[in-house]
């Protein structure tokens, strides 16, 4: 049974709606405006169902006339006519009114009147009636089976006759010598002397002899290899069985030996002495502004083939110009036609061979090229336009709508709120191991101080060697670039920490009331790297977020990675729900994207880490210095994307 069938224009006017369950009239409106916001508005039309809460919606366009036909059902409900209904109500639909939209335009939206009720429900009696009067399904005949195909010639075993496969697969050095030994045989065979098969040889012989055969074939190998062996020479001292731990000279086995951190420096900046280091090392450009994040900058093409066309115009060519790379490959103008499927076919399938070059998800590139298809489909398109030029556009488009989410997280804005209630606003960090958790941290300290904000490091890595000694080194330059001076005797930054095998929860509990008390403006909590799939880590870390409501929850992820952006995504936001006690379990609001200095165009983790999650990119890593920290710019990206 339906809940509702709509009809509206993709400018939002609604032009005929069907209720089906009796309600407010209104019931639809939230579904559909969700629809709208998270499908139609993000490009994200790669599938044609859409959940929101208890309801399933299927929707369909039409991009001659800019209409969209949207149907909600419970999704408990398995309706196999709705997609068959869709596509009838948008053909009859069209039809009906094709010369009112024609003629009239959007003026045809406005003034006319959409008389449909008596039309769908025929075509929804019809719908449900073919969805009862299936043929029931047949079982195969012996004859339609695949075993009927087979003869009893292959399926005879000779006795003693191992099978075909087994003796290809079997790759052992007893198989090369033995292989070695009858060509030698044969070549040794006088050449007018007829060799029997050796299907006749196994015929001939019986069980007893062919296991005689095989025994004397063993000893031989293995008395060849005993003299192989003893030709070796042999050490004088045997190496014992069993493994031993390797004792190192300056080492030791007590914990607390290795733990050179010590709880009693906490909010003492005695115990984090100035360093003394060259600053252009830490800062790289030194004529930059202070506290500020500069966006992503990319070299368009476009410049730099407007500057060969120039050059080029005096040169005579046989060449058409083209649009370049795989976009210039197809070029036939579409001449005031509507485009179909088939004519974008060729164009979809070069497009998602490209961005999965540029190291976009294989799954998310396929959904894109299908938001596309959707999008274009039956548009009606300009005399001197091509295919290819159209559909760059589209993806274009598509691109840099998905690059800006729904949420822009304003950091700055967040704190000076946060300010405003007497409270530090708290910042944690999670990821997979490696990508740079740590050393962004440091990077986001250096900005958040230089914009006159002071900062608590809170140590919750409490597993990986080193950690809390990584950051009391950032917290020591730190405060070398920003001294106490320069500030009015106020410590910008302050490291807190418990040492090693400690609750990463609690420690953060600590740290946030510490900096409660003493007035610090931001937390940055820092938590150990873990594998999407460690189920342990995972509770921990969910476990972590839920105990401290932290303001802000940002992923840590690679530029580098390719499919598995997708998998940690997913598995991240996942473990945090199931393993959250709240009813509305707090997943990840943003991500900070390292290494992008390392990956030159091949952009495509940014497309599938806000793809997939649809949180934004807040801060980009481009180097090693404390200034190398970027925010997304979503035309840089889009144009390093589409770089042929």
């Amino acid at each position: 049974m339906l809940d509702f069938f709509t009809i509206f224009s993709k400018g939002g006017l609604v032009l005929w709606c069907f209720q089906g369950v009796r309600g407010p009239a209104a019931a639809a409106t939230a579904p559909v405006n969700a629809l709208i916001r998270s499908v139609l508005l993000q490009e994200r039309g790669g599938s044609n169902s859409f959940t929101h809460e208890a309801l399933t919606l299927k929707y369909k366009l039409d991009n001659q006339f800019e209409l969209v036909f949207v149907v909600g059902f419970q999704k408990i409900l398995t309706l196999t006519y709705v997609d068959k209904l869709i596509d009838d109500v948008h053909k009859e639909f069209r039809d009906k009114y094709r010369n009112e939209f024609q003629q009239k335009g959007a003026l045809g939206l406005l003034n006319g009147t959409f008389d449909f009720k008596d039309d769908f429900l025929r075509l929804l009696r019809e719908a449900e009636e073919s969805s009862k009067v299936r043929a029931p399904t047949v079982m195969k005949t012996f004859e339609q089976s695949v075993k009927s195909q087979k003869t009893v010639k292959c399926m005879i075993e000779t006795r003693g006759e191992k099978p075909k496969e087994k003796v290809k697969t079997k790759k052992n050095k007893g198989s090369k010598k033995e292989g070695a030994e009858t060509v030698t045989a044969s070549n040794k065979a006088a050449p007018g002397e007829k060799q029997p098969s050796s299907a006749g040889d196994r015929e001939e012989l019986t069980k007893d002899e062919i296991l005689q055969k095989n025994r004397e074939e063993f000893f031989k190998r293995h008395m060849k290899a005993g003299e192989k062996s003893s030709k070796s020479p042999k050490p004088d001292a045997q190496k014992e069985k069993g493994k031993k731990p390797r004792v190192w000279d300056l080492g030791n086995s007590n914990a607390k030996v290795l733990d050179y951190s010590d709880s009693t420096t906490n909010g003492n900046s005695e115990a984090c002495p100035v360093e003394e280091f060259d600053p252009d090392v830490a800062l790289g450009d030194r004529n930059r502004e202070p506290g500020r994040l500069y966006d992503l900058e990319y070299e368009s093409d476009e410049e730099a083939e407007e500057e060969k066309v120039i050059q080029n115009t005096s040169k005579p060519s046989t060449k058409k110009g083209g649009l370049g790379g795989m976009f210039g490959m197809l070029k036939g103008l579409v001449g005031s036609k509507s485009l179909t499927r088939e004519d974008m076919d060729p164009v979809l399938e070069k497009m998602k061979d490209h961005l999965i070059a540029k190291n976009v998800a294989a799954e998310i590139a396929v959904q894109l090229c299908e938001s596309v298809a959707k999008k274009l489909e039956g548009k009606v398109m300009g005399t001197f336009t091509t295919v290819t030029s159209t559909v760059k556009q589209a993806l274009q488009e598509a691109l840099v709508q998905i690059l800006q989410p729904q949420r822009r997280v304003d950091v700055l804005r967040d704190v000076m709120d946060a300010q405003r209630h007497r409270r530090p606003y708290v910042v944690t960090f999670c990821g997979v191991n490696g990508v740079g958790k740590s050393t962004n941290l440091a990077k986001i300290s250096f900005w958040l101080i230089e914009n006159g904000f002071s900062v608590l490091i809170a140590a919750c890595d409490t597993f990986r060697a080193g950690a809390v000694e990584q950051l009391r080194t950032h917290t020591r330059r730190l405060n070398a670039l920003h001294p106490p001076e320069s500030h009015g005797g106020r410590t910008m930054v302050q490291l807190y920490e418990k040492g090693y095998g400690k609750d990463a929860a609690g420690i953060a509990m600590e740290a946030i009331s510490y900096a409660r008390n003493q007035g610090f403006d931001v937390v940055l909590v820092d938590t150990a790297g873990r594998m999407q799939d460690n189920a342990p880590l995972m509770t921990a870390l969910a476990k972590l977020i839920a105990v401290n409501a932290p303001d802000l929850v940002l992923f840590v992820g690679e530029a580098l990675v390719g499919n598995e952006a997708v998998d940690q995504l997913v598995k991240f936001n996942k473990a945090l729900a199931d393993h959250s006690m709240a009813q509305t379990p707090r997943l990840i609001d943003g991500i900070v994207l390292t290494k992008f200095d390392t990956i030159d165009d091949k952009v495509g983790a940014a497309i599938s880490m806000t793809y997939i999650t649809s949180k934004p990119i807040v801060f980009v890593g481009t180097g090693q210095t404390y200034c190398d920290l970027r925010s997304l710019n979503a035309k840089a990206v889009v144009a390093a994307l589409m770089k042929a």
